[in-house]
C-alpha cells in the first residue's frame, strides 16, 4: 500500500517524539508499504514565530509572516527524515515548493491548486520515505512561499494522498480518534468508530480541532480514505467516510465548540436593498469567512440592525470594514461582542428526526442559557450563547442525546 501519515506539532514536539514516529514509520516501510510522511511544526513553534514577528512589527506584512511561519515545519522534516535514516531507511525532507504544492496568491490562507508531486514519486520508486513539511506551497506566476491557514498540514496530507493516489491517509494526533464531544469537558464522551465525511465537517467548522475543514472538504470532494488515529497508542482510530444506512439511526452524533468567534452589530443601518450585498462582499473580499448572519426587521420598515460572526483572528479587519461601511451610510455605530461561543450538535440522523432543534433549545433553556443566535443546514443545529455558559452548554446537549451510549 501507498500510505500518507501526517503528524500534528504534539506527535513531535520534541526529539523523543520525533524518534516514536520515526519507530512507527519504519514498522510500516517494513509491513511492505510505501509511506509518504507529512509533519506540522514542533508544538508551540509556530506561535513562537509568531510573537517574534510581532515583537520586531507590531502589524507584520502578511508575506514575510509566510516565509517565517513556513520554516517551523521544513525543521521538523528535516529532523524527521534524519531520525528515520537512524533506523537504516532511506528518507527525503522535501519543502512545500519541492513537493509541487501550488497555491494561489492568498497570504496565510492559500488554497491548493495543483500538486505535481514528481519528485516525491521518483523518490518512492527509489525505496525512499518521503518526508514532506505540511503547511505550505507556493504561488505559481511569483514562486513566493504561501502557508495553508491554522491546521494547513492536515490540507497538505489529504491533498497529497488524493495527488499521489494513495490507498490510505492516516491524520496522527494527541487523540484516539474523533469523541461524542471534547473528553476534556465529558470524561464520558464516546470515540466513534466512524463518521461520515458530512458530519465531520460540520463537526470541523463548529470548532472540533481534530481535522481542519478544508481537509475534510477535500477529503470528501474526492473521497480520499481517512483515518483519525493517536500518535501515543496503537489503538484503532476513527475513520471517516461516504455516508452509509447505519449512520441515520444515530440522531446526533457529535456536540462541538467554539470559542474563537466574535460578533459584530452594525446598528440602525438603512433597510433598503443591496445594503447587505455590500457589506458581506467587501468581507468577502478581505479573504474573511463569515458564520453566522442575523438581520433584524425593522418596524418602522426604515432601519435594522445587522449582525455576523467571523473568527477572532480577522476581528481587526471586520470591525474595521464595518465602521467604513456605518459612517458611509450614516448607521448609528458598530458593536463588537468577544465573549461569546458557538455551540452545535451534529447528525446525519436529523435528515430523518424530527424535533432534534426544539430539544437542543429546550436543554438550553432549562440549564438558563440564552441564545443570541441560531442557524441550521440538514445536520446541524448552532446556537451563540455568552463564552461563560459553553462547558455548561456541552455537558447537558450531551447528556440530553445521550451520546455516552452506543447506537
Amino acid at each position: 500500500m501507498l500510505i500518507v501519515q501526517k503528524y500534528g506539532g504534539t506527535s513531535v514536539a520534541n526529539i523523543d517524539r520525533i524518534k516514536a514516529v520515526a519507530d512507527r514509520v519504519a514498522k510500516t516501510v517494513q509491513q511492505g508499504n510505501q509511506v509518504v510522511v507529512v509533519v506540522s511544526a514542533m508544538a508551540g513553534e509556530t506561535d513562537k514565530l509568531i510573537d517574534l514577528a510581532h515583537q520586531v512589527n507590531p502589524s507584520p506584512g502578511e508575506r514575510e509572516m509566510d516565509l517565517l511561519l513556513s520554516s517551523g515545519e521544513r525543521v521538523t522534516s528535516a529532523l524527521t527524515a534524519m531520525a528515520i535514516q537512524a533506523l537504516g531507511h532511506k528518507a527525503i525532507a522535501l519543502t512545500g515548493r519541492q513537493m509541487g504544492i501550488i497555491t494561489d496568491k492568498v497570504h496565510t490562507k492559500a488554497k491548493i491548486e495543483k500538486i505535481y508531486g514528481d519528485r516525491a514519486k521518483k523518490a518512492l520508486e527509489e525505496g525512499y520515505v518521503v518526508v514532506v513539511a505540511g503547511f505550505q506551497g507556493i504561488a505559481e506566476d511569483d514562486e513566493d512561499v504561501t502557508t495553508l491557514g491554522r491546521g494547513g498540514s492536515d490540507l497538505t496530507a489529504v491533498a497529497i494522498a488524493w495527488a499521489l493516489n494513495a490507498d490510505l491517509c492516516e491524520i496522527y494526533t494527541d487523540v484516539e480518534g474523533v469523541f461524542t464531544t471534547d473528553p476534556n469537558i465529558v470524561p464520558e464522551a464516546r470515540k466513534l468508530e466512524k463518521i461520515s465525511y458530512e458530519e465531520m465537517l460540520e463537526l470541523a467548522s463548529s470548532g472540533a480541532k481534530v481535522l481542519q475543514t478544508r481537509s475534510v472538504e477535500f477529503a470528501m470532494k474526492y473521497n480520499v480514505p481517512l483515518v483519525v488515529r493517536s500518535s501515543f497508542t496503537d489503538r484503532p482510530g476513527t475513520l471517516v467516510c461516504k455516508e452509509d444506512t447505519d449512520m441515520e439511526k444515530v440522531m446526533v452524533s457529535g456536540v462541538a465548540y467554539d470559542k474563537n468567534q466574535v460578533k459584530i452589530t452594525i446598528l440602525g443601518v438603512p433597510d433598503k436593498p443591496g445594503i447587505a450585498a455590500r457589506l458581506f462582499k467587501t468581507i468577502a473580499d478581505a479573504n474573511i469567512v463569515v458564520d453566522m448572519i442575523v438581520q433584524n426587521i425593522s418596524s418602522d420598515g426604515k432601519s435594522t440592525d445587522i449582525s455576523f460572526t467571523v473568527p477572532k483572528t480577522d476581528k481587526e479587519k471586520a470591525v474595521k470594514i464595518s465602521e467604513e461601511l456605518s459612517n458611509d451610510l450614516g448607521a448609528q455605530g458598530v458593536l463588537v461582542d468577544d465573549n461569546i461561543s458557538k455551540v452545535s450538535i451534529v447528525g446525519v440522523g436529523m435528515k430523518t428526526h424530527s424535533g432534534v432543534a426544539a430539544r437542543m433549545f429546550e436543554t438550553l433553556a432549562n440549564h438558563g442559557i440564552n441564545i443570541m443566535m441560531i442557524s441550521t443546514s440538514e445536520i446541524k443545529v448552532s446556537c451563540v450563547i455568552q463564552d461563560k455558559y459553553t462547558e455548561l452548554a456541552v455537558r447537558a446537549l450531551h447528556e440530553a442525546f445521550e451520546l455516552d451510549k452506543a447506537a
